[in-house]
Order: structure tokens, then sequence, then C-alpha cells
């Protein structure tokens, strides 16, 4: 059976997160990460929780191997652009969020019925 150290690295791949940025999101240090990653420290209950609570992972997949890796099927995007999202400077970060308010309200605009 696979260990939970390989599946948090599997984890952090699938998110397409680098050690640094994952381990930013949990507040780990990236050394430390390295180091659960390849087997040489170990994983407590805390890290579990964070983790899961942090990229909505299914507790019972990273503790097990077992079931779907997110805790619901949608989430499985999401996290992917959390991930990458983090990993912008905050210049791009604020650029996504204009250009999200602008969809929204491109989106909202087109809902509306149209007067003739």
């Amino acid at each position: 059976m696979e260990k939970i150290n390989r599946r948090i690295k599997e984890l952090r791949k699938t998110l397409n997160m680098t050690q640094v940025s994952f381990s930013q999101v949990i507040s780990l240090s990236s050394g430390y990460l390295a180091g659960i990653e390849t087997d040489k420290r170990k994983v407590n209950n805390r890290l579990i929780k964070l983790i899961c609570s942090s990229f909505k992972v299914n507790e019972i997949w990273l503790r097990e191997g077992t079931g779907e890796v997110f805790a619901e099927a949608g989430d499985e995007l999401f996290s992917k652009l959390t991930g990458l999202f983090r990993e912008l400077e905050k210049r791009y970060q604020d650029y996504i969020f204009r250009e999200i308010n602008l969809l929204l309200k491109m989106q909202e605009e087109s809902a509306e019925p149209q007067s003739i």
C-alpha cells in the first residue's frame, strides 16, 4: 500500500504546486515538506487535518489511499486554480480579480432581459 508521504507528494503535483508554494499554504517549511515527500519525516494528525482543510482533500484518501482524492468532485479544478493563483505575484493576482469581476458583470448583463 502506498504511504501517506507519497500521497502528499502526489497531491502537490496534482495541484501543480511547487514544494515552496504548497508548504506556504499549510505554514510549513519547504525543507520539512521535502522530508515528508522523501519519507524522512513522519506525518502527524495536525498536518493531515491542515492539508485536508486547505486543499479540500478527502481525509480517507490521504490516510488510506482509498476513495476520491478531493472531498467533492467539483473541488479538484478549484484546488488546482487556487494552487496556481497562490503562486502568482500580488500584481498578477490583482489582475485576475479585476478580470473575474469584469466577467461576472458581463454574465450578469447578459442574463438580464433586454428591453426593446
